[in-house]
């Protein structure tokens, strides 16, 4: 079994930045990719950024430019570098890991608050 926390969410004012962190817990052999999703009011949660083992990430389109994820292996942690905050961008944030063989754990959420 895996355990995330998560830290980093709260308020910002838009065009500031926050940093989210993920730590992995517990049984964390054979993690794959890492990831944060986002979930706002009366919408589905999608896809903010992922990134590899390796390395190699993938960002969703609405936030190429601003957001950037990274991970640190040895610390099992992922994190979301957030900058130039839009309110829409406003969600509860979670973070993922994934096992080799597919096994999904899902941290308990972040809320994140953008005001104009």
């Amino acid at each position: 079994q895996v355990q995330l926390v998560e830290s980093g969410g709260g308020l910002v004012q838009a065009g500031g930045s926050l940093r989210l962190s993920c730590a992995a817990s517990g049984s964390t052999f054979g993690i794959s990719v890492m990831g944060w999703y986002r979930q706002a009011p009366g919408k589905q949660r999608e896809l903010v950024a992922h990134i590899n083992s390796g390395g190699m990430t993938n960002h969703a389109d609405s936030v190429k430019g601003r957001f950037a994820i990274s991970r640190d292996n040895a610390k099992n942690a992922v994190y979301l570098q957030m900058n130039s905050l839009k309110p829409e961008d406003t969600a509860v944030y979670y973070c993922n890991v994934k096992r080799y063989w597919g096994t999904d754990f899902w941290g308990q959420g972040t809320q994140v608050t953008v005001s104009s």
